[in-house]
Order: C-alpha cells, then sequence, then structure tokens
C-alpha cells in the first residue's frame, strides 16, 4: 500500500494566485491541458519540468504575456484574464536580467518606480532598501558590466522587489550562471524571498534547484501537472513513473506483481551478504556492470542475478566507501530495508 493523496485543496482566503481551467492551444497544439492551480500567499512555489512540458507557457499567462485559449486567471481575488501585463501587479525576471548597460545600479533600480511615478522625495529610500535586501548596498554607483552574472541577477531582483509587488515569476533566472554561483544564489533567492514576503513563481527544468528552494512544486509533462507537493513529498511519494524519474534518480524493481520506486541511496552496499543478516532487508546478489566517482559520492551500475539493474550510490566516508575495493565485473551483494520501497500508485 502507498500513503499518496493529492495535494490538500488551498483556501480561497489564502491563494494569491488561482487558475481555473486554463488551457492554451497554438493552433493544433495543445500547450497546456486544461489545469487548476492554487498558489498560496507568500509561498515559494515552483513549475517544474523538462523543455516543451507547459511550464513555461503556464507562467506567461500568469503574467499576461499570453492570453487562456480557456479558463480564468486570478490574482489577489481579480480577475486578470484579460488584463494587460502592467495592470496584474506583478513583476518578471527572465534569464537575460534586461538591465540597461548605459544606467548605474541605483537608476536601474529606480526605473520601475519612475515609471509608476512614484513621489522623488521616496524614490531614493525605496531603492537603498532593496539593495540592502540583495545585499549591493555599496553597489548603487556601479554600471551593470562592472558586475559579475551573480551581482546583475540580485540588482534584476532588487529592481522587481522595488515596486512591491504581489507575485514576482522568475523565469529560470539561474540557468546562465555556472554551478557553484547558481547554488550560491539558489540560497540567496530563498533568503530574499522570506525577508520581503512576497509570492515567488519559480519555473525551471533543475529538479535539484526546485527541491532546494520550493515551498511546493508543480511537476508539469506534457502539457498537465502530473504532481502538485511539497519537496519531500514529491521525492518519498512520487504519484507518478515520470515524477520518480524527473524528480531524483530512481530504480523501480518488481516485487510480488507490484512495481515499486527504489532511491539509489537507500539501497546498502556490501562485498558479502551477511552483512545484512537483520530482518526486513531483501538481499540480492549480482556483479558490478561499471562505477563512477563523483566527488561526495560513488555511483555504481549493478546488474542483479535476477534479472534487474539498479544503481547505487554510497557516500564517501572515511573507511566505509569500497570504491577502492570492487571493479566492473566482480560479484557483489546489494540490500534494501522493505520501509525504503515505496509503491506506485496503481500498481499495488
Amino acid at each position: 500500500m502507498n500513503d499518496f493523496a493529492p495535494a490538500a485543496a488551498v483556501a480561497a482566503e489564502d491563494a494569491i494566485v488561482r487558475l481555473a481551467g486554463v488551457g492554451k492551444t497554438f493552433g493544433a497544439t495543445v500547450a497546456v491541458e486544461t489545469l487548476d492551480l492554487d498558489i498560496r500567499r507568500g509561498e515559494f512555489f515552483t513549475l517544474l519540468g523538462p523543455s516543451g512540458s507547459g511550464k513555461t507557457t503556464t507562467l506567461r499567462m500568469i503574467a499576461g504575456f499570453e492570453r487562456p485559449s480557456a479558463g480564468t486567471i486570478d490574482i489577489d481575488g481579480r480577475d486578470v484574464t484579460k488584463t494587460a501585463p502592467y495592470d496584474r501587479d506583478i513583476n518578471t525576471i527572465f534569464q537575460d536580467y534586461a538591465l540597461f548597460p548605459h544606467m548605474s545600479v541605483a537608476k536601474n533600480v529606480a526605473y520601475g518606480l519612475q515609471a509608476k511615478r512614484v513621489g522623488r522625495r521616496d524614490i531614493p529610500q525605496r531603492v537603498a532598501e532593496a539593495l540592502r535586501a540583495v545585499r549591493l548596498e555599496n553597489y548603487g554607483a556601479r554600471n551593470p558590466a562592472q558586475l559579475s552574472g551573480g551581482q546583475r541577477q540580485r540588482v534584476a531582483l532588487a529592481r522587481a522587489i522595488v515596486n512591491r509587488p504581489r507575485v514576482l515569476l522568475l523565469d529560470e533566472p539561474l540557468g546562465a550562471l555556472d554551478l557553484k554561483l547558481r547554488q550560491e544564489m539558489q540560497h540567496e533567492l530563498k533568503r530574499i524571498q522570506a525577508e520581503v514576503a512576497i509570492t515567488f513563481i519559480y519555473v525551471t527544468h533543475d529538479q535539484e534547484e526546485a527541491l532546494t528552494m520550493s515551498d511546493r512544486i508543480a511537476v508539469f509533462n506534457e502539457g498537465r501537472i502530473e504532481q502538485i507537493g511539497d519537496p519531500v513529498t514529491l521525492y518519498e511519494r512520487p504519484a507518478s513513473e515520470f515524477v520518480a524519474n524527473f524528480v531524483g534518480t530512481s530504480n523501480f524493481v518488481e516485487r510480488g506483481g507490484a512495481r515499486f520506486v527504489l532511491r539509489p541511496e537507500k539501497i546498502r552496499f556490501a562485498l558479502h551478504a551477511e552483512a545484512f543478516a537483520a530482518d526486513g532487508w531483501q538481499v540480492e546478489p549480482g556483479r558490478i556492470e561499471f562505477k563512477e566517482f563523483v566527488g561526495m559520492f560513488a555511483r555504481y551500475t549493478v546488474a542483479l542475478d535476477a534479472g534487474e539493474r539498479v544503481v547505487v550510490t554510497e557516500q564517501n566516508l572515511p573507511g566505509h566507501s569500497v570504491f577502492d575495493r570492487v571493479a566492473a565485473g566482480d560479484a557483489v551483494h546489494v540490500a534494501w530495508h522493505r520501509d525504503s520501497l515505496y509503491a506506485l500508485p496503481g500498481n499495488v
């Protein structure tokens, strides 16, 4: 049995963005099938999926850049389905940041306030507050060309939050950064979002990014939402084989006519079966097909004698790793506890 249940409905008073029966077609192509989606006030909500899955089209419909072919979109209780983007009290950050190269950082941040005709006396304080929130309070006089990629991303974020929108949309804003900087900015985005208490709706195809930052995630596949849930639920109790495969790495094993998800880190690895003599462990003999050193952990592909193939990950802990003691072709035993198996819905 599995304990998966659909995500609980969001109360109307808690939803700041509500999509009801929303769909989008381009000619004969269905980009987004009919979907209902509620996003809570103040949450970091991520639309996750591969290219062409419908996540960016959904974001663009919320922004007003695309009009739904069907359904309605409400923002803070107001129907904005046919409302222009500039009249939706939302801001959008794109991957290229779109900063004005001839303006200083402070003037870039102030631009939106000037466009909204905020009082001139209030603008310097609002700009200072926004730059302080993104930890760039000493960079106001610089030009974008003098900044690193991460700093330019923060300027774009400051320019977006300075207008105090109800909702901030972020379309893969970290995609152009290198891995280390991208990881640093993931933490910074989450910190800033909690500090300014603005609802963030974030689009990415990077499952690690989504798991790291999000309060909840909607997993898209071929124009529909496969599952909505918090990161732990999506990872530990995927609603479908697609979610299990896309959110992390999964092994699929057949036992007693049922199909189970088994995560690589939950498989133990030893050279002798007696290492798993305790109750509740399933022990399987097999042979290593190949091994990979990935830094913090090692990854092995093991062909089981029973005919299945599993991926096993093992942390590189002193005195515990077997990486230097095994090679491709070696006979090994792997084991997993029965509590580590999760039965996919409809397969029990």
